[in-house]
């Protein structure tokens, strides 16, 4: 399944063919937010990013996977993705203790489980009926149009069924969807709470593209302090604090302890982005020790795996840091930041919320006022 997503999916020639429906609807939010601030009378808008980038990164990645917006069961489709967070991360006596499995059927998990599961399976299922429809209008082929190939494929020795579809589906939406919204929320937040680096690198954005009114996927790889920017949010604020459970394969030693075969293994990517062994003053938003350095997010150096490493490392990474980078170099870009009246920077927290996506726990709501003009 690995393999299918790494050679059909997420290539970098795949991931540049979606280019169009990243920048359309990064685009479309930046007008709407700049339209908000022409007709308010104070030429300012509280924007709440919690919600916004949510709904901006779930369009996409709706766009991407099935090929439309998804703007009619947009609020059903957020719904299913909370529920199914709050399942995946709730627990359950029996994969604790096995013989004390009825327990989850007194207290309601296993049903809440299971409706959830039924809920979503019908939801793919809806996805891959319309996609087998002939009489459906397409515009290019989506990743859904690319599996269902693949399934029929008598070359590819993938042996795809429905059922894999389905998963792929799953985990493209949380993943996709939860990881990049909730990255752009905490590099805004921490730029906000450090106003000197948000205007060096909003002035390196705005000195890159000028009076040009976006900012396009080819600036990207010109925006090196921006990128510091995300190694550092990356560091500070794992989307994934725990990554996903591994199990070893074999029997090993670590740090002198004998480690079973078959343990579950869970990497602690909060612990490792603030080790002081390797990092100086770790609890310090500092791009700049990422400016001249080596180390990368791409699973090379064990001091930052956001994605995590070989083989078991995330298909979709390039897909979800070129879509980072693009949402937040256009919102730092188009405009002046500030926060409501009243509120000092020591004011914004920091806590989290529960669940496999380390979430901002109360919403990020920042004054935005026309900051460069096209």
């Amino acid at each position: 399944m690995r393999k299918t997503c790494t050679l059909h999916l997420f290539t970098s020639k795949r991931v540049q063919s979606f280019r169009y429906d990243r920048e359309e609807e990064v685009f479309l939010m930046i007008n709407k937010i700049r339209s908000e601030i022409t007709t308010s009378c104070e030429h300012e808008v509280v924007v709440n990013l919690n919600e916004t980038i949510m709904i901006l990164t779930s369009t996409i990645i709706c766009k991407i996977a099935y090929g439309k917006r998804q703007r009619q069961d947009m609020s059903r489709f957020h719904e299913l993705l909370l529920e199914c967070q709050e399942v995946l991360v709730k627990f359950y006596f029996r994969d604790h203790f096995p013989l004390m499995g009825w327990l989850d059927h007194l207290n309601g998990s296993m049903a809440r489980l299971l409706k959830n599961f039924n809920d979503m399976d019908e939801f793919y299922q809806e996805l891959v009926d319309e996609h087998l429809n002939p009489k459906t209008p397409k515009v290019q082929d989506d990743i859904v149009d690319i599996l269902l190939q693949l399934k029929k494929d008598d070359s590819c020795s993938s042996g795809l069924t429905f059922d894999h579809i389905k998963a792929i589906l799953m985990d493209i939406f949380l993943a996709g969807t939860e990881t990049i919204a909730s990255t752009v929320v905490w590099a805004m937040t921490l730029l906000i709470k450090n106003p000197k680096v948000l205007k060096k690198v909003q002035q390196e954005v705005r000195n890159l593209v000028g009076n040009k009114g976006k900012v396009e996927e080819d600036d990207l790889q010109n925006l090196d302090y921006l990128k510091a920017v995300i190694k550092e949010t990356f560091r500070l604020y794992p989307v994934v604090p725990l990554l996903a459970p591994r199990e070893t394969i074999d029997k090993c030693v670590l740090a002198g302890y004998p480690i079973p075969k078959k343990t579950l293994v869970h990497v602690n990517l909060w612990a490792i982005g603030r080790d002081p062994k390797s990092w100086e003053n770790p609890n310090e938003f500092k791009p700049e020790r990422f400016m001249g350095s080596s180390i990368g997010y791409k699973g090379l150096d064990f001091e930052l795996i956001p994605f995590g490493s070989g083989r078991r490392g995330c298909p979709g990474m390039l897909l979800g840091a070129t879509t980072m980078e693009l949402i937040l170099s256009n919102l730092i870009y188009a405009f002046k930041w500030n926060l409501p009246n009243g509120m000092k920077r020591e004011d914004i927290d920091t806590l989290t919320t529960p669940g496999l996506v380390l979430h901002k726990k109360n919403a990020l709501c920042l004054v935005a006022s026309h900051g460069h003009e096209n």
